[in-house]
Protein backbone atom coordinates (compact mmCIF):
# COMPACT_ATOMS: atom_id res chain seq x y z
CA UNK A 1 0.00 0.00 0.00
CA UNK A 2 1.49 3.29 -0.93
CA UNK A 3 1.72 5.86 1.36
CA UNK A 4 -0.01 9.14 1.13
CA UNK A 5 2.25 12.03 0.24
CA UNK A 6 2.10 15.27 3.26
CA UNK A 7 0.38 17.55 0.48
CA UNK A 8 -2.23 14.76 -0.28
CA UNK A 9 -3.29 13.83 2.96
CA UNK A 10 -3.70 17.74 3.57
CA UNK A 11 -6.54 18.10 0.72
CA UNK A 12 -7.72 14.98 1.98
CA UNK A 13 -8.17 16.78 5.57
CA UNK A 14 -11.21 18.98 6.55
CA UNK A 15 -10.10 23.00 6.61
CA UNK A 16 -11.83 22.13 10.67
CA UNK A 17 -9.18 19.27 11.07
CA UNK A 18 -6.43 21.93 9.63
CA UNK A 19 -7.89 24.72 11.82
CA UNK A 20 -7.10 22.47 15.11
CA UNK A 21 -3.71 21.80 14.39
CA UNK A 22 -3.39 25.88 14.95
CA UNK A 23 -6.42 27.11 17.29
CA UNK A 24 -8.13 25.61 19.86
CA UNK A 25 -11.73 25.55 18.33
CA UNK A 26 -14.62 26.06 20.71
CA UNK A 27 -18.55 25.59 19.63
CA UNK A 28 -20.60 28.74 19.65
CA UNK A 29 -24.25 26.84 20.65
CA UNK A 30 -26.37 26.11 23.76
CA UNK A 31 -27.27 22.75 21.09
CA UNK A 32 -25.61 20.07 22.43
CA UNK A 33 -25.96 17.59 19.24
CA UNK A 34 -23.96 20.33 17.44
CA UNK A 35 -21.01 19.50 19.98
CA UNK A 36 -21.26 15.79 19.90
CA UNK A 37 -20.64 16.06 15.75
CA UNK A 38 -18.17 18.70 15.94
CA UNK A 39 -16.29 17.30 19.17
CA UNK A 40 -14.99 21.52 19.93
CA UNK A 41 -12.44 21.49 23.14
CA UNK A 42 -14.76 24.15 24.79
CA UNK A 43 -18.50 25.81 24.22
CA UNK A 44 -19.81 29.26 24.69
CA UNK A 45 -23.52 30.22 25.30
CA UNK A 46 -25.48 33.62 26.12
CA UNK A 47 -29.10 34.46 26.32
CA UNK A 48 -29.89 34.41 22.87
CA UNK A 49 -28.43 30.43 22.14
CA UNK A 50 -29.87 29.35 25.61
CA UNK A 51 -32.95 31.17 24.10
CA UNK A 52 -33.00 29.25 20.90
CA UNK A 53 -31.98 26.20 22.67
CA UNK A 54 -35.11 26.42 25.23
CA UNK A 55 -37.54 26.66 22.72
CA UNK A 56 -36.48 23.26 21.34
CA UNK A 57 -38.49 20.30 22.28
CA UNK A 58 -35.57 18.37 23.40
CA UNK A 59 -34.63 20.66 26.17
CA UNK A 60 -38.09 21.01 27.71
CA UNK A 61 -36.99 19.03 30.57
CA UNK A 62 -34.23 21.05 31.64
CA UNK A 63 -36.56 24.04 31.20
CA UNK A 64 -39.03 22.05 33.63
CA UNK A 65 -36.72 21.34 36.13
CA UNK A 66 -34.94 25.08 36.55
CA UNK A 67 -38.92 26.11 36.83
CA UNK A 68 -39.49 23.68 39.89
CA UNK A 69 -35.79 23.88 41.60
CA UNK A 70 -37.26 28.13 40.82
CA UNK A 71 -40.45 27.60 42.81
CA UNK A 72 -39.10 25.46 45.69
CA UNK A 73 -36.53 28.23 46.60
CA UNK A 74 -39.63 30.50 47.15
CA UNK A 75 -39.51 34.36 47.18
CA UNK A 76 -41.30 36.61 45.33
CA UNK A 77 -42.33 36.05 41.93
CA UNK A 78 -39.01 37.55 40.20
CA UNK A 79 -36.58 35.78 42.57
CA UNK A 80 -38.10 33.01 41.77
CA UNK A 81 -37.90 33.63 38.07
CA UNK A 82 -34.34 35.02 38.54
CA UNK A 83 -32.85 31.46 40.37
CA UNK A 84 -34.96 29.79 37.26
CA UNK A 85 -32.59 32.02 34.77
CA UNK A 86 -29.70 30.96 36.68
CA UNK A 87 -30.57 27.29 37.26
CA UNK A 88 -31.32 27.00 33.34
CA UNK A 89 -28.09 28.81 32.41
CA UNK A 90 -26.08 26.26 34.56
CA UNK A 91 -28.22 23.38 33.70
CA UNK A 92 -27.19 24.04 29.77
CA UNK A 93 -23.73 24.28 31.16
CA UNK A 94 -23.82 21.13 32.82
CA UNK A 95 -24.75 18.97 29.99
CA UNK A 96 -22.29 20.52 27.50
CA UNK A 97 -20.04 19.99 29.81
CA UNK A 98 -21.15 16.34 29.07
CA UNK A 99 -19.83 16.50 26.10
CA UNK A 100 -16.66 18.32 25.79
CA UNK A 101 -13.01 17.63 27.84
CA UNK A 102 -12.44 21.49 28.25
CA UNK A 103 -14.79 25.04 29.55
CA UNK A 104 -18.08 25.84 29.42
CA UNK A 105 -18.48 29.98 29.25
CA UNK A 106 -22.00 31.12 31.45
CA UNK A 107 -22.71 34.21 30.61
CA UNK A 108 -24.01 36.69 33.53
CA UNK A 109 -26.96 39.07 32.74
CA UNK A 110 -26.70 41.32 30.06
CA UNK A 111 -28.72 44.11 32.13
CA UNK A 112 -25.97 43.94 34.96
CA UNK A 113 -23.23 45.38 32.37
CA UNK A 114 -22.94 48.59 34.05
CA UNK A 115 -23.57 47.31 37.86
CA UNK A 116 -20.24 45.93 38.99
CA UNK A 117 -21.51 44.92 42.38
CA UNK A 118 -24.19 42.83 40.51
CA UNK A 119 -22.10 41.06 38.24
CA UNK A 120 -19.99 39.75 41.51
CA UNK A 121 -23.17 38.38 42.79
CA UNK A 122 -24.24 36.88 39.92
CA UNK A 123 -20.95 35.51 38.76
CA UNK A 124 -20.66 33.95 42.75
CA UNK A 125 -24.00 32.41 42.27
CA UNK A 126 -23.27 30.65 39.03
CA UNK A 127 -20.58 29.38 40.59
CA UNK A 128 -22.05 27.80 43.53
CA UNK A 129 -24.44 26.01 41.20
CA UNK A 130 -22.49 24.41 39.02
CA UNK A 131 -20.10 23.25 43.10
CA UNK A 132 -23.53 22.20 43.92
CA UNK A 133 -23.57 19.85 40.83
CA UNK A 134 -20.16 18.69 41.69
CA UNK A 135 -18.27 20.89 39.33
CA UNK A 136 -15.09 22.66 40.15
CA UNK A 137 -14.79 26.56 39.06
CA UNK A 138 -11.81 25.80 36.79
CA UNK A 139 -13.90 24.32 33.99
CA UNK A 140 -16.28 27.19 33.61
CA UNK A 141 -15.58 31.06 32.49
CA UNK A 142 -17.94 33.44 33.40
CA UNK A 143 -18.65 35.64 30.87
CA UNK A 144 -19.34 39.44 31.44
CA UNK A 145 -19.54 42.37 29.20
CA UNK A 146 -16.37 44.66 28.24
CA UNK A 147 -18.07 47.96 29.99
CA UNK A 148 -15.30 49.66 32.36
CA UNK A 149 -17.46 47.57 35.65
CA UNK A 150 -17.32 44.12 33.83
CA UNK A 151 -13.45 44.23 33.77
CA UNK A 152 -13.26 45.60 37.05
CA UNK A 153 -15.47 42.64 37.69
CA UNK A 154 -13.49 40.07 36.01
CA UNK A 155 -10.03 41.71 37.76
CA UNK A 156 -11.75 41.16 41.07
CA UNK A 157 -13.14 37.55 40.46
CA UNK A 158 -9.37 36.42 39.17
CA UNK A 159 -7.46 38.05 41.61
CA UNK A 160 -9.96 37.03 44.96
CA UNK A 161 -11.86 34.41 43.76
CA UNK A 162 -9.67 32.78 41.50
CA UNK A 163 -13.00 32.55 39.00
CA UNK A 164 -11.78 32.37 35.20
CA UNK A 165 -13.64 35.13 32.77
CA UNK A 166 -14.45 35.47 29.34
CA UNK A 167 -14.79 39.63 28.56
CA UNK A 168 -17.57 38.91 25.62
CA UNK A 169 -19.12 42.12 24.01
CA UNK A 170 -15.40 43.42 23.05
CA UNK A 171 -15.03 45.79 19.65
CA UNK A 172 -12.26 48.32 20.41
CA UNK A 173 -8.51 47.86 21.05
CA UNK A 174 -9.11 49.88 24.21
CA UNK A 175 -11.44 47.41 25.89
CA UNK A 176 -8.68 44.78 24.51
CA UNK A 177 -5.61 46.45 26.31
CA UNK A 178 -7.60 47.08 29.97
CA UNK A 179 -8.87 43.31 29.51
CA UNK A 180 -4.91 42.21 29.58
CA UNK A 181 -4.02 45.00 32.20
CA UNK A 182 -6.94 43.42 34.68
CA UNK A 183 -5.44 39.51 33.89
CA UNK A 184 -8.93 38.20 32.99
CA UNK A 185 -8.18 34.63 31.77
CA UNK A 186 -9.69 35.47 28.13
CA UNK A 187 -11.60 37.94 25.60
CA UNK A 188 -13.49 37.17 22.98
CA UNK A 189 -13.38 39.70 20.31
CA UNK A 190 -16.16 40.14 17.59
CA UNK A 191 -15.20 39.52 14.42
CA UNK A 192 -18.85 39.52 12.28
CA UNK A 193 -20.23 42.03 14.36
CA UNK A 194 -17.25 44.35 13.26
CA UNK A 195 -17.93 43.50 9.51
CA UNK A 196 -21.46 44.13 9.92
CA UNK A 197 -20.89 47.78 11.32
CA UNK A 198 -18.68 48.57 8.45
CA UNK A 199 -20.68 46.88 5.60
CA UNK A 200 -23.75 49.28 7.01
CA UNK A 201 -21.86 52.40 7.62
CA UNK A 202 -19.21 52.23 4.66
CA UNK A 203 -19.50 52.23 0.70
CA UNK A 204 -17.51 48.52 1.68
CA UNK A 205 -20.21 46.12 1.24
CA UNK A 206 -17.78 42.90 0.63
CA UNK A 207 -14.04 42.49 2.34
CA UNK A 208 -11.50 39.83 1.38
CA UNK A 209 -10.36 38.03 4.53
CA UNK A 210 -6.82 39.80 4.77
CA UNK A 211 -8.75 43.03 4.94
CA UNK A 212 -11.51 42.49 6.96
CA UNK A 213 -12.29 44.83 9.68
CA UNK A 214 -13.25 42.36 12.44
CA UNK A 215 -10.20 40.29 11.55
CA UNK A 216 -7.53 42.92 11.20
CA UNK A 217 -9.03 44.15 14.66
CA UNK A 218 -8.54 40.60 16.40
CA UNK A 219 -5.16 40.12 14.49
CA UNK A 220 -4.22 43.43 16.49
CA UNK A 221 -5.41 42.35 19.68
CA UNK A 222 -3.45 38.85 19.52
CA UNK A 223 0.03 40.72 17.99
CA UNK A 224 -0.36 43.35 21.36
CA UNK A 225 -0.91 40.62 23.21
CA UNK A 226 1.80 38.26 22.54
CA UNK A 227 4.36 40.89 22.05
CA UNK A 228 3.57 42.21 25.56
CA UNK A 229 3.44 38.46 27.05
CA UNK A 230 0.13 39.42 28.38
CA UNK A 231 -1.34 35.90 30.13
CA UNK A 232 -5.00 36.73 28.72
CA UNK A 233 -5.77 34.72 25.67
CA UNK A 234 -7.41 35.71 22.91
CA UNK A 235 -10.93 34.35 21.17
CA UNK A 236 -11.85 35.61 17.81
CA UNK A 237 -15.72 35.12 17.81
CA UNK A 238 -19.22 35.98 16.04
CA UNK A 239 -18.17 34.84 12.63
CA UNK A 240 -20.17 35.56 9.47
CA UNK A 241 -18.45 33.56 6.85
CA UNK A 242 -15.40 30.40 6.55
CA UNK A 243 -12.59 33.51 5.40
CA UNK A 244 -12.82 35.07 8.16
CA UNK A 245 -12.73 31.83 10.44
CA UNK A 246 -9.48 30.80 8.02
CA UNK A 247 -7.74 34.13 8.43
CA UNK A 248 -7.49 33.74 12.10
CA UNK A 249 -5.78 30.36 11.98
CA UNK A 250 -3.07 30.65 15.13
CA UNK A 251 -5.21 32.43 17.37
CA UNK A 252 -5.91 30.99 20.67
CA UNK A 253 -9.54 30.27 20.11
CA UNK A 254 -11.66 30.72 17.87
CA UNK A 255 -16.01 30.00 18.66
CA UNK A 256 -17.65 29.13 15.77
CA UNK A 257 -21.42 28.43 15.07
CA UNK A 258 -22.49 24.86 14.04
CA UNK A 259 -23.43 26.21 10.18
CA UNK A 260 -19.88 27.79 10.06
CA UNK A 261 -18.74 24.04 11.82
CA UNK A 262 -19.97 21.97 8.98
CA UNK A 263 -18.91 24.62 6.38
CA UNK A 264 -15.35 23.88 7.57
CA UNK A 265 -16.12 20.42 7.65
CA UNK A 266 -16.71 20.05 4.67
CA UNK A 267 -14.22 22.23 3.06
CA UNK A 268 -11.07 20.87 2.21
CA UNK A 269 -8.64 24.12 1.08
CA UNK A 270 -5.51 24.37 2.51
CA UNK A 271 -5.49 26.09 5.78
CA UNK A 272 -2.65 28.62 6.69
CA UNK A 273 -1.30 29.54 10.07
CA UNK A 274 -1.81 33.20 10.14
CA UNK A 275 -1.32 34.27 13.83
CA UNK A 276 1.69 33.02 15.33
CA UNK A 277 2.86 34.17 19.19
CA UNK A 278 6.55 34.03 18.28
CA UNK A 279 5.97 36.40 14.87
CA UNK A 280 4.47 38.94 17.24
CA UNK A 281 7.02 39.32 19.69
CA UNK A 282 9.47 40.50 16.80
CA UNK A 283 6.37 43.43 15.69
CA UNK A 284 7.76 47.28 16.52
CA UNK A 285 4.63 47.96 18.86
CA UNK A 286 3.64 50.62 21.57
CA UNK A 287 3.16 49.81 24.91
CA UNK A 288 0.18 51.40 26.16
CA UNK A 289 -1.22 51.58 29.84
CA UNK A 290 -5.25 52.71 30.39
CA UNK A 291 -6.82 54.38 33.71
CA UNK A 292 -10.60 54.81 33.86
CA UNK A 293 -10.72 58.18 32.29
CA UNK A 294 -7.73 57.19 29.69
CA UNK A 295 -10.15 54.15 28.90
CA UNK A 296 -13.33 55.58 28.27
CA UNK A 297 -11.57 58.11 26.09
CA UNK A 298 -10.21 55.80 23.76
CA UNK A 299 -13.10 53.55 23.58
CA UNK A 300 -15.59 56.37 22.78
CA UNK A 301 -12.86 57.74 19.78
CA UNK A 302 -13.84 54.41 18.12
CA UNK A 303 -18.02 54.80 16.95
CA UNK A 304 -18.10 51.36 15.92
CA UNK A 305 -16.86 49.74 19.34
CA UNK A 306 -19.34 52.37 21.10
CA UNK A 307 -22.40 51.51 19.01
CA UNK A 308 -21.48 47.91 18.67
CA UNK A 309 -21.22 47.53 22.32
CA UNK A 310 -24.50 49.48 23.60
CA UNK A 311 -26.10 47.72 20.27
CA UNK A 312 -25.22 44.08 21.82
CA UNK A 313 -25.81 44.39 25.72
CA UNK A 314 -28.98 45.89 24.69
CA UNK A 315 -30.05 42.34 22.24
CA UNK A 316 -28.56 40.34 25.24
CA UNK A 317 -30.49 41.88 27.31
CA UNK A 318 -33.72 41.62 25.17
CA UNK A 319 -33.06 37.68 25.02
CA UNK A 320 -33.37 37.84 28.70
CA UNK A 321 -36.03 39.42 28.97
CA UNK A 322 -37.77 36.70 26.73
CA UNK A 323 -36.47 34.03 28.01
CA UNK A 324 -37.94 35.35 31.42
CA UNK A 325 -41.41 35.72 29.89
CA UNK A 326 -41.11 32.30 28.79
CA UNK A 327 -40.49 31.12 32.55
CA UNK A 328 -43.30 33.30 33.74
CA UNK A 329 -46.08 31.15 31.90
CA UNK A 330 -44.21 28.24 32.55
CA UNK A 331 -44.32 28.75 36.15
CA UNK A 332 -47.82 30.09 36.37
CA UNK A 333 -48.77 26.45 34.27
CA UNK A 334 -47.09 24.62 37.16
CA UNK A 335 -48.60 26.31 39.80
CA UNK A 336 -51.93 26.15 38.24
CA UNK A 337 -51.08 22.66 37.59
CA UNK A 338 -51.29 22.37 34.08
Amino acid sequence: MSSVSPDKRRKMESALSQLKKYTVVVADTGDFNAIEEYKPQDATTNPSLILAAAKMPEYQHLLDQAIKYGIAKGGTEEEQVANTMDKLFVSFGLEILKKLPGRVSTEVDARLSYDKDGMLAKALKLIALYKEAGINEDRVLIKLSSTWEGIQAGKELEEKHGIHCNMTLLFSFAQAVACAEAKVTLVSAFVGRIFDWYKENTDRKSFEPHEDPGVLGVTKIYNYFKKFGYSTVVMGASFRNMGQVKALAGCDLLTISPGLLAELTQDHSTVVESLNADKAKSLDLEKIHLDEKSFRWEHNEDRMAVEKLSDGIRKFAADAIKLETMIKEKMLNVKNGQ
